[in-house]
């Protein structure tokens, strides 16, 4: 990792929840000479004000603190992907399979950051661009999934090709297109496979299949997805459960791997399974009351 100087900050908008740690946060680097970036939002916290758009940050900054849950830094993956700068996310929230820093571990990982002795882990992104008449009308990306959900309680007829061929047509209520990273999200839910997320991998998860026989699939990385609205009235697409828009009958929506990948930073002492074990409560029933939390 290069030499750290400008760091951005990004919190939750919740000044309850985050007002003194981003106070105590803000001191700590300014005490140790580092330049903080924070949009007016964020800075607003604690009484500050910004002239940056928080849109600019990412282009400026050598390293990202995210304060929130996995909902906030989801929003800030979109941001920073094409920069390539490593995110420390800090959970603030309650579930974060994300932002598996914790409060206590934050000064102590950002430390090792700070030193160059951190461990980022690259995380894939979808780029789903959505096309009407032969002309792109959308064109974002997801760290976690895009989803099509029906609008009305007609089922969703949706027909699929993999690298122009055709795959199978799915009815249902909609279909989930998801990373590794976003196997343990919607996808979860829908009944698909949790997938280490250092795969390069893209998971379909239709949502209630009319056809039992229809389930959840992992295909290669290197695929690219062509999803046609079959059915006589309008869908949403919805990316990270955030932002979306609406697809219309006849309209294609195109997804795969994104150029560039997010860098989230490891805590030390931390791995995947153990975030699995917490997150889930495995290996305890849920109900006891020793269960990790």
């Amino acid at each position: 990792m290069d030499t750290i100087q400008k760091i951005g900050i990004f919190s939750k908008q919740k000044p309850d929840i985050s007002r003194k740690v981003l106070l105590e946060l803000s001191s700590w680097l300014r005490e140790r000479n580092y330049d903080i970036l924070m949009a007016p939002e964020t800075a607003g916290i604690i009484g500050e004000t910004s002239s940056l758009n928080k849109e600019e940050i990412p282009s400026k900054a050598d390293l990202i603190i995210v304060l929130g849950g996995d909902g906030t830094l989801l929003s800030v993956a979109r941001l920073t992907h094409p920069f390539d700068v490593p995110i420390l996310a800090v959970n603030l929230g309650s579930l974060g399979f994300l932002t598996e820093v914790s409060l206590p571990d934050m000064y102590g990982t950002l430390k090792q950051v700070l030193k160059g002795e951190s461990v980022s882990e690259r995380r894939m992104l979808l780029n789903a661009s959505l096309q009407r008449k032969g002309s792109t009308i959308q064109n974002d990306f997801a760290l976690n999934d895009v989803a099509i959900n029906k609008n009305s309680a007609r089922i969703v007829n949706l027909e699929v090709h993999v690298n122009g061929q055709y795959m199978t047509s799915y009815r249902a209520d909609g279909l989930i297109i998801a990373t590794p990273t976003g196997s343990t999200a919607y996808s979860l839910s829908a009944g698909g496979p949790i997938i280490h997320p250092s795969m390069n991998a893209l998971l379909l998860s239709p949502i209630c299949p009319f056809t039992l026989t229809n389930r959840p699939i992992v295909i290669p990385n290197q695929s690219t997805l062509q999803v046609k609205l079959i059915t006589e009235e309008e869908v949403q697409v919805t990316l990270d459960g955030q932002t979306g828009y609406p697809m219309f009958p006849d309209d294609v929506l195109e997804v795969k791997q994104g150029p560039t990948p997010v860098s989230l930073i490891q805590a030390k002492g931390k791995n995947y399974y153990q975030v699995l074990r917490q997150k889930l409560h495995w290996g305890r029933p849920a109900d006891d009351p020793k269960s990790e939390s």
